[in-house]
């Protein structure tokens, strides 16, 4: 890049200016300052990110040579949440679309994978096919057309009436999957998940030099960072722009040309796609299901994941999911540390009720004390640091 700078030069009749040049030379000193639009779009737009997040990626991918198969497990799960708390994200955080009826989706995406992966000569519905691009993409697909066809309703209504709507899908969806038993083996049976398999090769048994949960954390590690950067990279998009213009002021963004009926059933067809993906994903890492896995304690449970981790945030997304899916890791500690509390489900007060009142303590907690979650309490901290000593 050059500039051209002007020099004198004498004439006879006056000063002439004439254009010199010199070649311009990077600003050096000011770590995040961004000197076009395109270096601020970009998807790690400063080194100090580009470090951390290597770091992170680094440590997770090590991280089964030196933990228990318990907790890798738990993590497994918590990445599965992750992508469906993405998917939520960005229909409720990005787009400004209420919906309580993630359980829904997340219940068509595990059906779907667990009929085309299942056992043709078993007791409930099967293809037979595990090889698992095919079965998680179905899934996706499925839960995605669920999601078009509610989109009318959510181009008509909006705040709590949308709310309300998304709410009855899921006591819809918990009595279709009750009742139609050839899919989903009926309540109290339930049926097996999907087999996660690439060319033959099943992800879930131990391996030449993986054991089957370390395959199956990498596995969902690599699922996640995928959906992840694809979630990040259609928010910088106009597409995510749009969102954000139809979640803050949607008539504004009509006038501006922003089509609302497009872009609101898209998001609902986005979230819709995760949802499904992560339900096919949720119980591979156990192998077994049923239909009151689906519940209305789910979707809350998922809200909780978003407005704990942060609204309109991919990392916030990630960081609510893995406190959450963690979270019943140490209430299950309780009984040993309060006696009150028992660990029996027939008892009150017991484990599971604790964590229930917990996730609605936390989302009372983080809307008051720090709306934007986790993810806020990050930036909290990175600004200190950034103006330390300073910090006032």
């Amino acid at each position: 890049m050059t500039t051209m700078l002007p020099t004198k030069r004498e004439t006879s009749d006056a000063t002439v200016i004439a254009p010199t040049r010199r070649r311009s030379k990077p600003l050096r000193g000011r770590p995040g300052m961004f000197t076009t639009y395109a270096q601020e779009l970009r998807l790690l737009n400063t080194r100090p990110k580009r470090i951390w997040v290597s770091f992170i990626v680094l440590g997770a991918v090590l991280l089964p040579f030196g933990v228990a198969d318990d907790w890798l497990r738990l993590l497994a799960v918590g990445y599965v949440a992750a992508i469906g708390a993405i998917g939520l994200n960005l229909v409720t955080g990005y787009a400004g679309q209420v919906t309580l009826g993630h359980a829904f989706f997340l219940g068509v995406g595990a059906y779907t994978a667990a009929v085309i992966s299942g056992d043709p000569d078993g007791r409930t519905l099967g293809l037979g096919i595990t090889f698992l691009p095919v079965w998680l993409l179905a899934a996706g697909v499925v839960a995605g057309l669920c999601g078009l066809l509610v989109a009318p309703l959510a181009v008509r209504l909006r705040g709590l009436y949308l709310a309300i709507v998304t709410l009855g899908l899921v006591f819809l969806g918990e009595h279709i999957f009750k009742e139609w038993g050839a899919v989903t083996g009926g309540p109290g049976v339930g049926r097996s998940a999907a087999v996660p398999s690439l060319f033959g090769y099943e992800l879930d048994q131990d391996g030449p030099f993986f054991t089957g949960m370390q395959q199956m954390y990498l596995l969902m590690l690599a699922l996640l960072i995928i959906f992840a950067v694809l979630a990040r990279n259609l928010m910088r998009s106009k597409v995510g722009r749009a969102f954000a213009a139809v979640r803050d002021r949607d008539i504004a963004a009509e006038i501006m040309g922003v089509g609302l009926t497009k872009h609101k059933a898209l998001a609902f067809v986005v979230s819709s796609f995760y949802a499904g993906c992560a339900g096919a994903l949720f119980y591979t890492v156990t192998g077994f299901f049923d239909p009151g896995s689906f519940n209305l304690l789910l979707s809350v449970q998922f809200i909780a994941m978003v407005l704990i981790g942060g609204v309109a945030t991919i990392s916030g997304s990630i960081m609510g999911a893995l406190f959450i899916m963690l979270l019943p890791r140490f209430t299950q500690e309780l009984p040993s540390l309060l006696p009150v509390v028992s660990s029996s489900p027939t008892d009150f007060p017991n484990v599971f009720q604790v964590e229930s009142v917990l996730y609605g303590l936390l989302i009372i907690g983080f809307l008051i004390f720090e709306p934007r979650g986790l993810f806020g309490i990050w930036i909290r901290i990175r600004n200190y640091w950034k103006g330390w000593p300073f910090t006032y």
